[in-house]
């Protein structure tokens, strides 16, 4: 987990994440549904939908970007949902969005890192993050938190990219990944580094099974990993 976005730059992972983050914001939503054709979408409903027996109350997104997920999990109707990431410049565009939406008092969405969380333990009923762990300094501080603040009982959602491994999906999975989607990313976000930084970050995060490993090591249990899309993106499940 030591890929960062400006290696001709100092300051820790985190500080690189969020200044990557506010320079791209602007073009954030774009680039996503772009450089996806839409599937992100998909993604986040399918992921959504696996809440839907334990119409979860109150919800925790963490790195919560422009609020997409967040949004998304209105269709569980919650009494609230609190969005949390490192990047103001993220966090202002999904505030727009929000009160476009007119949800302001069900979404709130608040600066906080997700490896040292403002919450006591035991306060919410569901905790989710979209495309947000990858990012994380340290991925188990970042799980382990995500599990302290989750009453037990609750359900823990994490929607990441993840490596394609069969032919020939996997070969032209990675020539997009690492040609087709920086030029496109950095003409449209005029940031070089951030869409570089994603498919080098997607090659170090460990997928599938060594993702399930540092879930239960933070304390999940009954954890599940869906494979979407022939294995661009996985969702996990795990519960307290």
């Amino acid at each position: 987990m030591s890929v960062i976005p400006y290696k001709d730059k100092d300051g820790s992972k985190r500080e690189q994440v969020a200044e990557m983050f506010d320079n791209i914001s602007p073009k954030y939503d774009l680039l996503n549904h772009v450089l996806s054709g839409g599937v992100d979408i998909y993604w986040r409903k399918r992921a959504i939908r696996l809440l839907k027996k334990q119409q979860p109350k109150v919800i925790l997104d963490i790195a919560t970007g422009t609020g997409d997920f967040a949004i998304e999990a209105l269709s569980l109707n919650p009494e609230k949902i609190i969005g949390v990431d490192i990047s103001e410049g993220m966090l202002a565009v999904g505030r727009e969005k929000i009160a476009r939406l007119k949800k302001e008092n069900i979404i709130s969405l608040q600066s906080g890192d997700s490896e040292s969380l403002n919450f006591t333990d035991n306060y919410f009923d569901a905790v989710i993050v979209s495309f947000g762990v990858r990012n994380f300094q340290n991925l188990l501080s970042g799980l382990s938190e995500m599990n302290r603040v989750m009453k037990p009982g609750g359900t823990c959602i994490v929607v990441e990219f993840s490596k394609p491994k069969s032919f020939p999906f996997k070969q032209l999975y990675n020539f997009y990944f690492k040609f087709i989607l920086p030029i496109i990313g950095n003409t449209v976000s005029k940031d070089s580094s951030a869409y570089t930084y994603l498919p080098e970050s997607v090659q170090a995060f460990p997928d599938g099974e060594a993702f399930l490993g540092i879930y239960k090591k933070a304390g999940f249990k009954n954890t599940k990993c869906i494979s979407l899309t022939f294995g661009v993106c996985s969702i996990y499940i795990g519960q307290k």
